[in-house]
């Protein structure tokens, strides 16, 4: 189990900056790569990040162009999504995620990923 800490979603303006952070709960998952996907309204969940286990490499979809930061604090276990410069596309709820296999970075496809925080919603508008 993943869970969500202090997300930091909510209603923002364009242009506006927000950290989500996700704790591990009743798994130490210190040796396991994590990601990020989002589910827009009437749409699948898609891949946003992923990073390694031991924060290093990182991967992000195209769409991010650099926006997004993913971290991780292996000594408290959790992982953070830095989000900047947000627009009204990335509206949305946003999932942390924990794989099933260790010591990689899975696919970016939810089918890869075994444990998911409940979600948090980000709104960004005008």
């Amino acid at each position: 189990q993943v869970h969500l800490v202090k997300s930091g979603g909510g209603v923002v303006q364009p242009g506006a900056s927000l950290r989500l952070s996700c704790v591990a709960s009743g798994r130490d998952l210190r040796s396991y790569g994590m990601g990020w996907f989002l589910q827009a309204p009437g749409m699948g969940r898609e891949f946003v990040a992923a990073i390694i286990s031991r924060g290093v490499p990182t991967k992000y979809a195209d769409y991010v162009k650099g926006r997004f930061i993913i971290s991780r604090d292996n000594d408290k276990d959790t992982l953070y999504l830095r989000m900047d410069s947000l627009s009204p596309n990335d509206t949305a709820v946003y999932y942390c995620t924990a794989p099933r296999q260790a010591y990689i970075i899975p696919p970016p496809v939810p089918t890869a990923y075994e444990l998911w925080g409940q979600g948090t919603q980000v709104t960004v508008s005008s």
